[in-house]
């Protein structure tokens, strides 16, 4: 399971606006260590966004994603006081969920 990510949700005018930073490595498989020896590949392959159990995003990224993915995204609705789920999953079948409450 990965390090928690700093997740920022708010609401206005009827949109919620997500902000979402990752922690993870993002390692290409392409990469040579100080030995010489390729560096695994490490990275994330979906991300999803869920309120009030509808999927509000559904991204696959790849091995191009820079380390620590910064995203941020909007959906339609939202209220302050509820909660946004944020789950990802990398090639190793790792997997982080966090949930941010929304503010006004």
């Amino acid at each position: 399971m990965g390090k928690p990510m700093k997740i920022r949700a708010s609401v206005k005018d009827g949109m919620t606006e997500v902000k979402i930073l990752m922690q993870h490595d993002m390692e290409t498989g392409l990469r040579k260590d100080a030995d010489g020896s390729l560096i695994p590949a490490w990275f994330i392959t979906e991300v999803k966004a869920e309120y009030q159990g509808r999927v509000v995003l559904d991204a696959q990224f790849g091995q191009s994603i820079s380390k620590n993915p910064y995203l941020m995204f909007s959906f339609k609705g939202g209220s302050a006081g509820e909660k946004v789920m944020i789950s990802w999953v990398d090639n190793t079948g790792d997997s982080r969920s966090d949930e941010v409450t929304i503010s006004a």
